[in-house]
């Protein structure tokens, strides 16, 4: 496709192509002819996880072009490589992978629709369950059990929960109560279902399609992290542009 003759085909019949091809140019520049036309939408991630050493645009991006040859030369297109030595962890400016695209595709008009830097993190995933992941979940399960046990407890003798089912129920049924009652069965009963209800999960099922707090609060605190990160690299001088 050519931009200087004004034609939108892909052999080209323009004056400027045809000088080109007379003048025996190399096939660089009938390359950069034929990609003139070309535009290439950018989507940055603001996190992107990769499970090998080399990282590869189509990891950290998404493209939207409509040449096919082109979209995939690009995803093929390597744009950092995590040696042995260095952190587990790298930040990449969009613009350096604008850079890296057009020396790859010349001649290509990159457009950027989404986030302006990116971090990349490099993961190793074990896919062996051993006893050593089975302890620890093991582990959090009970801290997470009994820590929670200990803060109702607490809660409840903080502000005397027993002293208040007594007279309610000594208003209610105009007596003393005698060891377990109706209003402290209901309500044990109750901080179950509220529980269940506002974490919206029941076993390894949800009730609602709505994301759980726990869901919410974890991402948010992920996003937090990334732009921490991110203006850290970028204050430092390690990010890469």
């Amino acid at each position: 496709m050519c931009v200087k003759g004004g034609c939108a085909q892909k052999r080209c019949s323009c004056d400027f192509c045809a000088s080109v091809t007379a003048d025996g140019a190399d096939s660089n520049e009938k390359e950069r002819c034929y990609m003139a036309n070309v535009t290439v939408y950018l989507k940055c991630e603001r996190n992107a996880e990769v499970q090998s050493e080399d990282v590869f645009l189509s990891d950290v991006a998404s493209l939207r072009c409509m040449d096919s040859v082109v979209s995939a030369k690009l995803k093929a297109l390597k744009v950092h490589h995590f040696g042995s030595g260095e952190t587990k962890r790298c930040v990449v400016s969009s613009l350096h992978l604008v850079k890296l695209m057009e020396e790859t595709c010349p001649g290509i008009s990159v457009q950027i629709v989404g986030e302006p830097d990116v971090l990349v993190e490099w993961i190793s995933v074990d896919r062996h369950k051993g006893w050593q992941q089975w302890t620890k979940c093991a582990l959090v399960c009970l801290v997470s059990f009994f820590g929670t046990a200990f803060t109702i407890m607490a809660y409840h003798n903080d502000v005397g929960i027993n002293d208040v089912f007594t007279e309610i129920y000594r208003m209610v049924m105009n007596r003393e109560p005698q060891g377990l009652n109706t209003l402290e069965v209901s309500y044990s009963v109750g901080l179950a279902v509220g529980i269940i209800l506002f974490f919206n999960h029941v076993g390894g099922r949800r009730i609602t399609k709505d994301p759980t707090p726990i869901e919410v609060a974890m991402r948010n605190y992920e996003e937090d992290v990334d732009k921490a990160l991110i203006a850290t690299a970028g204050r430092e001088g390690k990010e890469q542009e």
